[in-house]
């Protein structure tokens, strides 16, 4: 017992499916990533203006009045994409004795990582539960031909609805039958935005947060605007 009683709880982020599946897909980060790049780029346009508008015509520069050039000015947000590195190691696992690591390594944390890429259709194991339990177009342990639908949570103001639009996993020590034991999985998510319940629920901590930033707003005296 360490004699820190008060020593905060330091969260993990995760990979969960949303909806049922199996096997069931889920990943605990064993290490939370050291940093994410989060990346989102706006194409702003004006109705009715011509592509090849000379530079000199076009509304910016037309326009002096910049709450006029606000007003006609059309924006489209594309979803938001999300990258980051994954790091695995199973040493302490190893030196722990636990069976499951010391025959197959990492294997079933990057098999699972693996299946979130793959078509629900292409499950074997949820194939054969189904063919067992009788469902022939009804109830399925498959998905139809799609990916399975991803929650990335990131502590208790992010739970973002995701694709898996990347994985690259580099494989860097091995046992001796050669099952990984160090590896890095380099992912690349697109956020599923919309009325969705996660969303919303991520959205709407943002907006909280934004306006806990007005706890600063002394801090706009510091600030020259022009008039």
């Amino acid at each position: 017992m360490s004699g820190f009683s008060n020593k905060p709880k330091i969260l993990r982020g995760a990979f969960v499916e949303y909806g049922l599946s199996l096997p069931p897909l889920f990943v605990v980060f064993q290490f939370n990533p050291l940093q994410l790049q989060r990346n989102r780029s706006l194409t702003f346009s004006v109705p009715n203006e011509r592509a090849n508008t000379p530079r000199n015509q076009t509304l910016h520069y037309r326009e002096a009045d910049l709450l006029k050039i606000q007003e006609r000015q059309q924006v489209t947000v594309p979803e938001e994409t999300i990258s980051f590195d994954i790091r695995l190691d199973a040493t302490d696992d190893l030196n722990d004795g636990d069976t499951i690591t010391e025959q197959f390594g990492l294997s079933p944390q990057l098999s699972t990582l693996e299946l979130m890429v793959h078509p629900k259709e292409e499950s074997l194991i949820g194939q054969a539960l189904g063919a067992l339990l009788g469902s022939s177009g009804g109830f399925s342990f498959t998905k139809g031909a799609n990916p399975p639908l991803i929650l990335f949570i990131w502590g208790r103001k992010r739970v973002l609805p995701v694709n898996l639009t990347s994985l690259n996993i580099t494989e860097t020590e091995f046992s001796t039958d050669l099952n990984p034991i160090r590896a890095t999985a380099a992912v690349s998510l697109k956020v599923i935005e919309g009325k969705n319940l996660p969303y919303m629920y991520s959205k709407a901590m943002k907006e909280v947060m934004s306006v806990l930033n007005l706890a600063n707003i002394a801090d706009i005296a510091d600030v020259v605007i022009p008039g």
